[in-house]
Formats: C-alpha cells, structure tokens, sequence
C-alpha cells in the first residue's frame, strides 16, 4: 500500500510542476510575513533512496509556492538550509530523490508570497529505508573446464527485478562486474572463457526496478579445471629399417580421452598436428633410410581439455643407409676385370656390384650382380671396344643399400698382353690415387646372386 501511494504522490507532482514557470518570485528569505498560511503536513513515506512528502492545500491567493529546507547529513554541521522550490501554490506532493538509505534528514517547509515567507512548519525528522538485504544462500560449483557455475537462491524481495555478478581473480584489486541478469526468479551463472586450473571469487547483489542494489553476498570461490598432465617417458627409436616407434608411460587422467599426436622435420620447424591416437604406442611408417622427425605427445580429456605439451619433441630416426663403400683398385688381369673394395661398417652383409657397359652412343647395358659376400669381384665378361663403369653398394640385413661407391672406369680398347696391367680408379672430374685396402674384420658370407660364369672371389 505504501508502494502505491508512493507511485501515486510521484504523479501528481509531475502534473503539478509542469504547471510552473519561469517566474516564480524570490523574496529575501529574512522577509517574514507572519499571515502567510504555513504548510501543515499530512504524512510522509520513506524509501531507501527517496522520502515523499504531502501537505493540506493553501487557499491563499497571495502564496506563490511552497519553499522545502533540508540539512546535509554528509556534513559535520546539522544546518537547514533552502533545498528546493515548487513555484505552484496547488501543489500538495514533494518527492526528495537526492538521499541515501539508512540515513536521518530534518526537513521544514514554508510558503512564500512575492515579498516574504511564512513561518516555517514543524522539523520533521525522517530516516530512509536501509538498502536490501543480500541474498540469502550463494554457492559455487568448481573443477569445470574453462567455466565457474555459480547457483543462489532468488531474493524474496518483490522489488527485486534482477542481479549484478561480480568477479575478482587473485590479480585483481577489487571486484568486478560482469553480468546483469533480468527476473528476480534467476538462480544460476555460468562464467565461461576462464583461465585453466584459476581461482576466482563471486559474489552477487539484487537489484530493483529502480536500480536499488542490494547488499552484496557472501563471497564464494571456485577453481577451473586443470589441464591434464603431459605424457612421461617417452621413448622414440633411432634403428628400425623405414619406421620409427614411439612409446611413453599411460596417462593417468582420470577423465582420459585420446593423445594427440604432433610431428616437425627439424628442431626449430613448426609441430604440425599428425593424428589421434588411444593407445600409449606409435609406429610411423617412413619411406626413406635415415629420415629425421621430432615427435610430441598430448594428453586430451572428455572436456576437451588438452595438456600444454611443455615438454621438449624428441627426435626419431629411421636406420640409415650403410656407409658407402671404397673403391680400392680396379684392373685387368688375364683379359677379365679385377675389382677390389673395403667397407668398415659392421652391418653390412653383403654386397652388390653395378656394372655398366657403353658399347655407343645409345647402346648402354646395366647389370647388377647382388650377394657379394667378399670385397672383390672378378669380371670376365668384358670385350674389346666397350668402355666398362663400375660401383659397389653395400647391403645391410634389412636389405637397405648404401649409396654407390665412386665410379671406377676400365677400358678395353686393347686387350692386355700376358701378365698384369693395373689401372687406376677414374671418376668423371678426376684421378683417385689408389686406397689402400681396409681390412674386414669379421667377413660375412652369403650366397652369391650373380651370373654362372662370373668369378666373385670368395672370403
């Protein structure tokens, strides 16, 4: 009821004050005219932030308006000083907008002529409303991804028309506002956009149709989600022919999902995404001998949350090509190509010969002859007029071939009289001076994959 009359007496003080104008008369306030009418109060209303006041009518056609004195609670002194003026003598309603709650004012009245006022009324003391109670019960719902949900219960307060969130995290000096909710029935928030495993505090004020706000809450705390932790001993291989195997330790997220999988060519080049994996083990499939990635794992949980993969990429290698052989001697002896080489790299099991043969200009033949298992190799297929090419490659068990050895040319142009003619190993720029011959600590036999007539010597 109060409410209503309040919004009532608010009305007809619009109405009447549209009724002033510019002209109102302004006498000494020392100016007493003791048969003025004085204004006898009929009541008044307090709020939290407004007073209403209404007084009887004046009659008199001499009173030009209603004069309104008010102290100042914010100063030291209790002085009542002219606060307002209504220039119109039917005006009966004042409302004072301009207070704070749970605060005490003293207000006096008086009319006023074109010469004088009247006596002053009585002091009227009035204490405005103190501002709402907060809300009664908050609660904060934590370890969410990127998110805090924040449930309360909606104020009792019919006047309530909404609520103000506020927000602080530990780098902040005071709250902050970040949303307002419309409907006093609301009863949850949910802050999204969050920093990972964060701590931030909430508290919540009501607020009114006529933006009173409340006291604010009780503050209450949440933390975001963290991240899963990153992988641990990861283990990448740097021998296996064509593939590279990864293994590393399970995730013991409880909320696992899958692993990420990342991959660069270099150390400093960019870590592109490469695949999703469920199990804690790899094998990447690789076409070349003794190619380089560097490798990252990530651990992703149900929420989507992905560990920050702080950890340094390790460094695969698939195995590489056997070291390439040396070309120690090439010649030819009774009319048949003798062919010496070393090799120090221990895997290497055995060895393949490429032969090439220029009879002209576009008449060239390439033969391999594979399974050498001694580093000589005696050619007896050769003729006069065709100018012979050889290189030796070695092969590993996995049957990965080293690159060729430097090519080592024989001509025969003449064939060679009785007795040895030694010739020294050419290349296409220049003359290698003969190698001395390294000497195979274990040699390993193997069948020999060569044509029936050929001499490859033996171990």
């Amino acid at each position: 009821m109060k409410l209503l009359n309040l919004i009532t007496l608010s009305s007809a003080l619009a109405l009447i004050l549209s009724g002033c104008n510019d002209s109102t008369p302004t006498p000494p306030e020392d100016a007493i005219d003791t048969t003025l009418p004085t204004i006898a109060l009929n009541g008044h209303i307090e709020d939290m932030k407004s007073v209403a006041f209404e007084w009887k009518d004046t009659k008199d056609p001499r009173v030009a308006g209603i004069y309104i004195y008010r102290n100042d609670p914010s100063k030291d002194d209790s002085q009542i000083t002219r606060y307002a003026t209504i220039g119109n003598r039917f005006a009966t309603h004042y409302i004072d907008n301009n207070v704070v709650p749970n605060t005490k004012y003293q207000y006096f009245f008086t009319t006023f002529s074109e010469k004088a006022q009247s006596q002053k009324s009585e002091t009227t003391t009035v204490t405005t409303l103190p501002i709402l109670e907060p809300i009664a019960w908050i609660q904060s719902v934590q370890d969410m991804p990127r998110s805090v949900k924040i449930l309360w219960r909606p104020h009792t307060n019919p006047r309530v028309n909404g609520y103000i969130i506020e927000r602080k995290s530990l780098k902040d000096d005071d709250f902050k506002k970040i949303a307002q909710l419309e409907g006093r029935l609301n009863a949850e928030y949910i802050d999204p956009k969050l920093n990972d495993g964060q701590i931030y505090k909430y508290r919540i004020k009501a607020i009114t149709f006529d933006n009173i706000e409340s006291q604010p809450s009780q503050i209450v705390q949440a933390v975001t989600k963290q991240l899963p932790s990153d992988i641990v001993g990861l283990s990448v291989t740097n021998n296996l022919p064509k593939k590279i195997n990864l293994t590393w330790q399970k995730s013991n997220a409880s909320d696992f999902d899958y692993y990420k999988l990342y991959r660069a060519e270099s150390a400093t080049g960019t870590l592109d995404y490469h695949g999703k994996l469920l199990t804690n083990s790899f094998s990447d499939d690789v076409k070349e001998d003794g190619k380089q990635y560097f490798y990252r794992i990530t651990v992703v949980d149900k929420d989507g949350l992905e560990s920050d993969g702080s950890t340094p990429a390790l460094q695969g290698i698939t195995l590489s090509k056997p070291k390439m052989p040396d070309m120690i001697e090439a010649k030819i002896l009774n009319n048949k190509a003798e062919l010496r080489w070393s090799s120090s790299d221990r895997r290497v099991k055995s060895f393949t010969v490429v032969k090439t043969a220029k009879k002209g200009w576009f008449d060239t033949q390439i033969d391999e002859i594979r399974g050498i298992t001694d580093t000589r190799f005696t050619d007896p297929n050769i003729y006069s007029g065709v100018v012979y090419k050889y290189q030796v490659m070695a092969v590993d068990e996995f049957n990965i071939s080293s690159e060729p050895s430097v090519e080592a040319t024989i001509s025969s142009d003449t064939l060679p009289p009785e007795g040895e003619q030694k010739r020294v190993i050419q290349n296409n720029t220049q003359n290698t001076p003969v190698a001395k011959p390294a000497v195979t600590e274990v040699p390993v036999k193997s069948s020999v994959d060569a044509a029936p007539d050929l001499d490859t010597g033996s171990l």
